[in-house]
């Protein structure tokens, strides 16, 4: 919850600045906080929630074996550990594993899949285990992008998106094609939007692939079943290959919402497009009501890919395989505690009521006060980890934002952090309409901290727009 701003700048803003700031709040100098609090990120851990008991017991016992001849233990948790050093080359968490993963937890993931989508078969052949969905996203890309090409390779992606894709895109050499989704209707995303940026990319790239983010980030929403069929049908016409990025999908909480995978929704449109769509889906251990994000854990399915380009992949996979203490926690997400496990009422009590019931407060609280002034509009949050509400800011704010070099919604969360020692993200540093300004924080902190936070921004807020108006 507590920043080293040295770790990590706002994207967007300049060693320079944090520097200039850091050197201040360090020098001594009065300020109306004691701590500075960083929801910059989507990292649960970092912004005050605990672990879940169950997978850092299991992680223990897996790194030191010794612990499981006591008793401090439940019977399930050393019974877990057991199989899973069972399945470690010599016992042992310090050793190499298969390329795509242990094949245990590759059983264990497809499994979990099959029962996320009401059956539909998942072969495991077609997972691989990764150190992270970011790190197995890009090496999809680098199947997908050619870097040699005239004209060079396209992929449409949404705007509002997380930049490590637009990032990992130009580093490839594509071009990244902007589709807009339509905030005042809750970030929908419509067909005529998707024809449009495709036509729009007519003479400068060819579109290989359509990347999709659901639950979204930064947005809050979640797709319906029948925009994910829309997409599917488009996807086919076009010839576009789908990479789904669904590492939120267990943070739903829309009253309204399901999170609906895009290979169920292919499967339950049926032949031909169930058998030719190429998709490619991403989940982690990361993100979520999990949130190990220092696990480096995620996994990536491929569905209805030639086994020639199959076979590609595993080379590529075979580069760097992920760690196995990051398979041990994936392997537990997917195959929680069940009812009659010792550990199953605690872990029932924290995964499926405390914290599901401390986030939908926090997306309570986060609508009510920032609705509350007339600068902010935050559209209804469904699902996700993070809130991303426009700020209308006023001319003499813009332009003094330009005076220092600095895009205005940049401007307005160093002031933020400066003044009230909150530490949010610019909206510019995910992609925004032109002349729209947003600010994104994560929402997955303690209701306490949620309130601290909402309580200083209202402060600087207030004085803020005063300062300006």
């Amino acid at each position: 919850m507590f920043a080293t701003v040295g770790e990590r700048a706002v994207r967007g803003v300049t060693v320079q600045h944090l520097n200039m700031w850091w050197f201040t709040y360090s020098s001594g100098l009065r300020k109306s906080y004691r701590e500075v609090i960083d929801v910059s990120w989507g990292d649960p851990h970092r912004a005050g929630v605990k672990p879940l008991s169950f997978v850092r017991q299991v992680l223990a016992a897996c790194l030191y074996s010794e612990l499981m001849d006591g008793d401090k233990l439940m019977v399930d948790v050393k019974q877990r550990a057991q199989r899973l050093l069972g399945t470690c080359a010599g016992g042992s968490v310090g050793s190499y594993c298969a390329t795509a993963g242990i094949p245990q937890t590759l059983q264990s993931v497809s499994q979990y899949i099959m029962r996320r989508d009401g059956g539909v078969p998942c072969h495991p052949e077609n997972i691989y285990i990764s150190p992270g969905s970011q790190w197995a996203l890009t090496n999809i890309l680098k199947v997908l992008v050619n870097s040699e090409a005239s004209p060079r390779t396209g992929v449409l992606i949404p705007v509002p998106c997380h930049s490590t894709t637009i990032i990992s895109l130009t580093t490839l050499g594509a071009v990244a094609v902007p589709y807009y989704l339509r905030e005042e209707r809750g970030w929908a995303l419509e067909m005529e939007e998707l024809q449009r940026a495709l036509d729009s990319a007519k003479g400068v790239c060819n579109p290989v692939a359509l990347y999709m983010i659901n639950p979204g980030n930064p947005a809050g929403y979640v797709q319906s079943r029948k925009s994910i069929q829309e997409v599917i049908r488009f996807a086919a016409e076009k010839k576009l290959f789908l990479l789904a990025d669904e590492v939120f999908q267990d943070c739903v909480y829309g009253k309204e919402s399901e999170f609906v995978s895009y290979k169920r929704a292919l499967a339950e449109i049926g032949a031909p497009l169930s058998d030719s769509v190429e998709l490619a889906s991403f989940h982690t251990a990361s993100k979520g009501l999990m949130g190990e994000c220092g696990l480096r854990t995620g996994y990536v399915e491929l569905v209805n890919l030639d086994p020639a380009v199959m076979k590609h992949i595993n080379n590529l996979f075979s580069t760097n395989s992920c760690p196995i203490l990051g398979q041990i926690a994936l392997d537990v997400m997917v195959n929680p505690p069940q009812p009659g496990d010792p550990s199953y009422p605690l872990y029932l009590k924290v995964r499926h009521f405390y914290l599901p019931a401390s986030l939908a407060q926090n997306v309570r609280r986060v609508e009510e006060v920032i609705n509350s002034f007339p600068d902010f509009s935050c559209q209804p949050l469904e699902g996700g980890a993070f809130a991303f509400p426009r700020l209308f800011l006023p001319p003499k704010a813009i332009e003094r934002a330009k005076e220092a070099g600095l895009q205005p919604d940049t401007f307005y969360c160093l002031r933020l952090l400066e003044e009230a020692g909150v530490l949010f993200s610019p909206g510019t540093e995910y992609g925004q309409k032109e002349g729209t300004y947003h600010i994104r924080f994560c929402i997955m902190t303690p209701s306490d901290t949620m309130e601290e936070i909402l309580r200083r921004l209202s402060a600087f807020h207030e004085q803020f727009m005063k300062e300006f108006s």
